[in-house]
């Protein structure tokens, strides 16, 4: 059976190029579907239009926290434009970063904020970056409840387990996870990932970044998703996770299922 990578960047300089053998080879790949993850105007521009030229090429479009100090009203507008394209699936990705700190806290909080009410208005799952600021991410989310009626993942989770059932008393969020549970480093991810409900359980790669072993150190792809998954099922052979992770991205992206 073929995956989902619900968290890819085609869009990056890095892969815009290969777009067109990437999507050539996704059934020799096992790789069913591509979310391309939007993370600025430009960049979801592109993850639309990518969209639109291929199959099985859905989109989301947002505004990074790290590009939240040049977010305007124009951008916005954009994103209310086409949000009713039977291949946009959700907001994203959209968060808070205080790691690098590109932009001024005070403008990733509010980006963030705006971006979780936009998403709501238009009836769109969020997809959440989140790093180094899990305590201000914790309290921007239960202040704002109200506007997380459609879907949250946390992408590329790397909390603790007790961030993690913080999180999930907010509301039931989908835990996406990639190719740093590959890493040797990582081995505690397992304990983790053991908290999430496989009913809320998503793969992805973040290509070009997070390449998993063995390819670590090279240019990540959306086939290397398989690695992601075998260590899954490596670590919970019990769970069924090609099947369980494919419907569940198919439940919170609805649009996938066309």
């Amino acid at each position: 059976m073929s995956l989902i990578d619900t968290h890819a960047h085609l869009n990056d300089a890095r892969l815009l190029p290969s777009v067109p053998d990437i999507v050539s080879s996704m059934e020799m790949d096992g790789v069913d579907k591509i979310i391309n993850v939007g993370y600025s105007r430009q960049s979801s521009e592109i993850s639309v239009d990518l969209a639109n030229s291929y199959k099985n090429i859905y989109c989301s479009v947002g505004i990074h926290p790290h590009d939240s100090k040049d977010a305007t009203q124009a951008d916005y507008e954009y994103f209310i434009s086409v949000s009713q394209n039977p291949k946009l699936v959700a907001i994203g990705e959209i968060g808070l970063d205080y790691y690098y700190n590109l932009s001024d806290e005070s403008i990733q909080k509010r980006v963030f904020v705006e971006q979780l009410e936009l998403a709501n208005s238009l009836s769109l799952p969020i997809i959440i970056h989140l790093r180094d600021a899990y305590a201000d991410m914790f309290t921007l989310l239960s202040q704002n409840k109200h506007y997380l009626n459609h879907g949250v993942v946390l992408h590329c989770y790397s909390g603790t387990s007790d961030d993690l059932k913080q999180y999930q008393s907010i509301t039931d969020m989908y835990v996406s996870v990639g190719g740093a549970i590959t890493f040797k480093n990582n081995a505690s991810r397992k304990d983790v990932i053991a908290q999430v409900p496989i009913n809320l359980l998503l793969l992805e790669t973040d290509c070009p970044y997070m390449t998993p072993v063995p390819h670590r150190g090279t240019i990540n792809y959306p086939k290397y998703v398989k690695f992601v998954a075998s260590k899954l099922i490596d670590w919970f052979p019990d769970r069924d996770i090609i099947t369980e992770t494919n419907n569940n991205a198919k439940r919170l992206f609805d649009k996938l299922r066309n």
